[in-house]
């Protein structure tokens, strides 16, 4: 990674950032050796990636002509526009505070009946809010047979995150202070991690 401050080296929190997230993108090689990228409901569970779909279609068909994919997770955090830098705006000073994970790994159709029950029922129990309950998935469920599950065994995996790290304290504090004011989307969370105050 070419710049080194942006990198989250500590692999709980390249973690953290996989379960927060509930959408990635894949990308697979195309029949065409173009890359071709599609948005994915995911699971983080047992140290893979796991998502479905439906059992035909063009990610599936490169996949299973060529294994290798790159998946990535991306959170937005505060913009930082125009109005931050007052009566002379510096066009070139805008940026997109965020964090994010990279992976490079090899996909599979999970085959074994447990581990597919097992992974659609981690990717339910992820999207429901509060932890609330659902019928479970069993290999009786009819609609098993309808879905593929698909695993991304992870070989590399980065993550990063742009959190002013190249300012200065004042200039932090200065910047946070701004945020926590403007309380756009995104803002508080970005200010008390700018700053190190997680509230």
């Amino acid at each position: 990674m070419r710049r080194k401050q942006c990198e989250i080296t500590n692999r709980a929190e390249v973690d953290a950032v996989l379960r927060r997230c509930r959408v990635g993108r894949l990308a697979t090689c195309g029949v065409d050796g173009y890359p071709y990228i599609t948005p994915v409901n995911y699971v983080y569970h047992n140290g893979a990636i796991y998502f479905h779909c439906a059992r035909a279609g063009e990610k599936l068909d490169n996949l299973k002509r060529d294994s290798r994919v790159c998946f990535e997770v991306d959170i937005p955090l505060a913009y930082l526009g125009l109005d931050y830098y007052g009566d002379n705006p510096e066009s070139c000073g805008v940026t997109q505070f965020y964090h994010c994970v990279v992976i490079r790994g090899r996909a599979e159709i999970v085959r074994d009946i447990e581990d597919k029950t097992a992974a659609l029922n981690a990717l339910v129990a992820s999207h429901e809010p509060d932890g609330r309950k659902f019928q479970k998935i069993t290999s009786e469920t009819k609609a098993l047979a309808l879905c593929e599950v698909v695993a991304v065994r992870i070989e590399r995996i980065s993550g990063k995150r742009e959190l002013a790290q190249k300012k200065n304290d004042e200039e932090k504090r200065s910047l946070s202070s701004f945020l926590e004011q403007r309380n756009w989307s995104g803002d508080v969370e970005a200010a008390e991690l700018i700053t190190g105050d997680d509230k």
